[in-house]
């Protein structure tokens, strides 16, 4: 059985975009499936990972085309805006640059759904050529980039194959989707568009069940949960950083600052005085310049070890060196439905988490049926401190780990088993 997998993030690509097909890649062909891949030619990525073109399988055919890239113009302008906006690194709004606010309002008027659209007709002209020369029964589609989904529903219009439509984020209701100052017009589109790929798709795919809860009211086709999860890494054993390390690995983003965790760190490191001595806030990826300026503001700064971007690698080793975990999410009714896919990393590291996100999040349940951490919300403060102290009073009696349970349903190849029963189905 051939699969037809369309994707934009693909290595060289860093980040987690890219992981979950790139997994499903490296094991579908144990259950019989050959999967295709088609990816731009010369894409933009706002993050390389150089480390995990050696994840790809050898004898994987990858198709490629080239993409007209609005951000490599938009680069000339400003690199450092254009890297920040397209990976969802969006500035507050009284923080916005005056060109910061045009790139906002064309990013979301002109180019909808997103600056990859430019790539639907080239690609569904080249993919039918294909499709027909070679067979293929079965075309997957994965977004964001959301424009991806057109192509898949240019193609079913067209040829006789099943689709299945992924969605790794939402469409209309991601965080920053408001940030994108739509004119009315323009958020009607996006809300077209969303609504006829969800009808038109024979399948469609999630990461979350409050994604799917928020689908079910568009659509009456078949919709699948299947999160993202961990893989086997090839990792060297790491010996345990010295200091009660807290590290947050990925993004920090503005809208993600956790107030009540700094206020917190805050108040430890100044009624504690083994905490302040031993204490170090690691912070690995790209930190919004809001976060940083709350803690130079609290007091927190000299804390701080920032280690920026790192390879994929060197990120597993970082979260199996580090004494706690650290992983949050934005608090609205909009993020319940987001399962960072760094939190099965977290879980297989054998250190415990530190989860903070809005009531209702998703990934609250995983974390506490897994037993891999403790979850606050943002209104949980006190649970919050008392848990830092008491994994700090483990680490000083050189006990502190986690005991995670039943995290074998989260491995890669058991998710690309569900993901294989859909195909056939």
């Amino acid at each position: 059985m051939k699969v037809l997998i369309i994707t934009y993030y693909w290595p060289p690509a860093g980040g987690p975009g890219v992981q979950r097909w790139l997994k499903f890649v490296k094991y579908l062909p144990d259950f019989g499936i050959e999967p295709i891949v088609y990816i731009p030619e010369n894409p933009t990525y706002p993050l390389v990972d150089e480390g995990l073109l050696k994840e790809v399988r050898q004898d994987v055919t990858i198709l490629k085309q080239r993409i007209t890239e609005p951000y490599a113009w938009a680069s000339a302008f400003s690199k450092s805006s254009t890297k920040k906006i397209s990976s969802g690194i969006i500035p507050q709004k009284k923080k916005q640059s005056f060109l910061q606010r045009i790139m906002l309002w064309v990013r979301g008027n002109l180019f909808i759904p997103d600056a990859r659209v430019l790539w639907v007709r080239p690609s569904v002209k080249y993919l039918s050529k294909y499709i027909k020369e070679n067979g293929i029964d079965t075309i997957i589609t994965t977004g964001p980039p959301h424009s991806l989904h057109l192509i898949g529903l240019k193609i079913k219009q067209l040829h006789n194959v099943k689709w299945i439509a992924d969605f790794r984020d939402p469409w209309t209701t991601i965080g920053y989707h408001k940030a994108l100052k739509l004119s009315d017009s323009a958020a009607k589109k996006h809300k077209e568009l969303e609504r006829k790929v969800l009808n038109t798709a024979d399948d469609v795919l999630v990461t979350s069940p409050t994604t799917k809860a928020e689908f079910q009211a568009l659509t009456t086709k078949p919709i699948t949960v299947i999160t993202n999860g961990y893989d086997t890494e090839t990792v060297a054993k790491q010996s345990l950083d010295e200091k009660f390390t807290l590290a947050h690995i990925g993004s920090f983003l503005s809208e993600r600052n956790p107030t009540i965790l700094w206020e917190a760190l805050a108040e430890l490191t100044a009624e504690n005085e083994q905490f302040k001595y031993k204490f170090e806030l690691k912070l690995i990826g790209a930190v919004s310049r809001e976060v940083l300026d709350f803690l130079d503001d609290t007091g927190l700064s000299g804390f701080v070890n920032s280690l920026g971007y790192v390879p994929h690698a060197e990120a597993v080793a970082q979260q199996r060196k580090s004494q706690v975990l650290l992983m949050v999410e934005i608090d609205s009714e909009e993020t319940k439905c987001i399962i960072p896919g760094k939190l099965f990393e977290y879980m297989v590291s054998e250190r415990p988490i530190l989860a903070i996100g809005p009531d209702g999040a998703d990934f609250a349940s995983i974390v506490q049926t897994t037993n891999t951490g403790i979850f606050v919300t943002y209104n949980e403060k006190e649970k919050l401190k008392n848990a830092l102290l008491q994994w700090f009073n483990q680490y000083i009696e050189g006990a502190l780990k986690s005991n995670a349970i039943g995290l074998q349903q989260y491995s890669r190849k058991n998710l690309t088993a569900q993901l294989v029963q859909l195909l056939k189905g």
